[in-house]
């Protein structure tokens, strides 16, 4: 996908992902879907929100790299719909592997990746956001209880992470993925 989008259309915003395995994945993405017909969504967790870089992704790329090299794969589990009150944005929370999330994060948002965020980094798996904030409640009603109808599985294990960048047309590509774990010895 990177090669079909040309260098001028690509803005200086990275950030650091782990994509949510199918079923799973497929489910979250067709509700997202389902709430705000309009994106085109691929299911994740941030490790590193958005952030321009002051290097050549690169650079930055090969420090992810290291540090995803050198983590121990974990269990994720998703457990409840909720909305952050000041941007609206409705989510599901992250119960096990949250810890992990922010140990990574923390270890990570340093040097070359470093960025100060604007919001504390809270992990979790956004399902609509940019919605007018009177349709908020209504479309976290509809998330939740599509939520408790799912049946199947809940977590997965986070194994692999993914460096993007986004575009003018806000088309998040991908630059790079890492085995989580690939320096550890078992």
């Amino acid at each position: 996908m990177r090669g079909r989008i040309p260098a001028g259309d690509r803005l200086n915003v990275f950030a650091l992902v782990i994509y949510i395995p199918d079923p799973l994945g497929k489910f979250l993405d067709d509700l997202r879907r389902e709430l705000v017909p309009h994106y085109n969504p691929h299911a994740h967790v941030s490790v590193l929100p958005p952030r321009p870089l002051a290097v050549p992704w690169q650079v930055a790329s090969e420090e992810a790299a290291a540090l995803t090299g050198n983590w121990t794969p974990f269990e994720i589990e998703l457990t409840n719909v909720a909305v952050f009150p000041l941007t609206g944005v409705i989510y599901l929370e992250v119960g096990e592997g949250g810890s992990e999330l922010r140990r990574m994060h923390a270890a990570m948002n340093t040097t070359s990746l470093a960025f100060q965020e604007p919001f504390a980094y809270h992990p979790h798996i956004t399902l609509a956001q940019e919605q007018p904030l009177d349709t908020v409640a209504g479309i976290m009603e509809s998330a939740a209880r599509r939520w408790r109808e799912h049946t199947g599985k809940r977590s997965f294990c986070a194994e692999r992470a993914v460096f993007v960048q986004n575009t003018l047309s806000n088309c998040w590509i991908d630059l790079a993925e890492y085995t989580i774990g690939s320096r550890v010895k078992r």
